[in-house]
């Protein structure tokens, strides 16, 4: 049987939450906040040395994208997209640049489509925004 869903109702907020049914706490939520947060910060500082190489259109451009999803991973905030995204953005780097060595290119698609399937984690803002809130129900003095 296929459960069935109100989208009606749901919005956004069901949307990111029928992707992961819940968000990850204790050790594997930790360890899910450490690929974020280096994912993160390599985005932004490989994107910053692009800033810096040039001024040209193609570098400028690729310096802004990187360091935005690198923002948004450190964040938390629409991992699903910012991890295809990362995905996205590696490959490309490995099509477009043709590195010598495109063995952190393919880490980086790597880590990017692990963040996009499994999810941010109870640590991010996407947890906050769009997890399972828990709703106290006191009673009623009469």
């Amino acid at each position: 049987m296929i459960p069935q869903f109100d989208s009606l109702n749901d919005g956004q907020e069901g949307l990111l939450r029928r992707l992961f049914s819940t968000f990850a706490p204790g050790w594997p939520g930790a360890g899910l906040l450490l690929m974020r947060l280096v994912a993160g910060c390599c985005l932004v500082i490989h994107g910053f040395a692009r800033l810096q190489h040039g001024p040209s259109t193609q570098f400028v451009a690729f310096g802004v994208v990187a360091m935005t999803i690198g923002l948004l991973l450190f964040a938390g905030l629409w991992t699903p997209v910012a991890g295809s995204l990362v995905a996205a953005l590696a490959m490309w780097n490995i099509l477009i640049t043709r590195p010598k060595d495109p063995s952190a290119c393919i880490l980086m698609a790597t880590i990017g489509v692990a963040l996009a399937l499994v999810g941010p984690g109870a640590w991010s803002v996407d947890a906050r925004l769009f997890g399972w809130k828990r709703i106290d129900v006191h009673d009623r003095e009469f």
